[in-house]
């Protein structure tokens, strides 16, 4: 099924000059990088991470712990879901206990995506904070979730999608909105 793209809100450059802006954002606030830790949440948020990762490097010359958060055991909707969902390994090599965690996804929509990382987390330790870093925030929460740091905040409607797209998923680096077929509508 095709979508009909839209429009396209972000390029290479953009997305990249987003991902520095986040990147000082959480210098600024948690001081430097003592007891800081990135986790992306698998898919797109691994690369954004690493990303991320790689950013900070450049800046501080220090290298933050990464982690990979698989969340589909954690979501809250698997009895409805018709396909049998693929359930990838969660890769964190060090405690969480203590640590600053900067949670890193790609879009942030109704908010269930970050409560299930949320349990998934809580189930490794006991963080001392969780932050929430996202390419783009479009609206529409069901709960009372919020990012911490935005890329870009693009107001949507239910009849559209926001598609980030990356080098290493995609191919290509864009964020795009794509109009969802009327069967697909997700208004309540």
């Amino acid at each position: 099924m095709e979508l009909t793209v839209k429009a396209r809100i972000m390029d290479a450059d953009k997305l990249r000059r987003a991902l520095t802006r986040i990147a000082h954002e959480i210098l600024e606030r948690n001081r430097g990088t003592e007891d800081l830790v990135l986790i992306g949440i698998r898919r797109r948020g691994v690369p954004l991470a690493e990303r991320l990762q790689k950013i900070i490097e450049d800046i501080e010359g220090v290298k933050l712990p990464l982690g990979i958060l698989d969340i589909t055991l954690y979501r809250d909707d698997l009895t409805t879901l018709n396909i049998q969902p693929q359930v990838n390994e969660t890769q964190i090599p060090f405690a969480i206990t203590g640590k600053k965690i900067v949670l890193v996804d790609d879009v942030l929509f109704t908010g269930r995506t970050i409560r299930a990382a949320l349990d998934a987390l809580f189930d490794r330790g006991r963080p001392r904070n969780i932050q929430l870093a996202v390419v783009v925030d479009r609206g529409h929460r069901e709960l009372p979730i919020r990012a911490d740091y935005v890329g870009k905040n693009v107001p949507t409607s239910c009849k559209e999608e926001i598609a980030v797209q990356l080098e290493e998923v995609d191919g290509v680096d864009q964020v795009l909105i794509r109009e969802l077929p009327h069967e697909l509508d997700v208004s309540p």
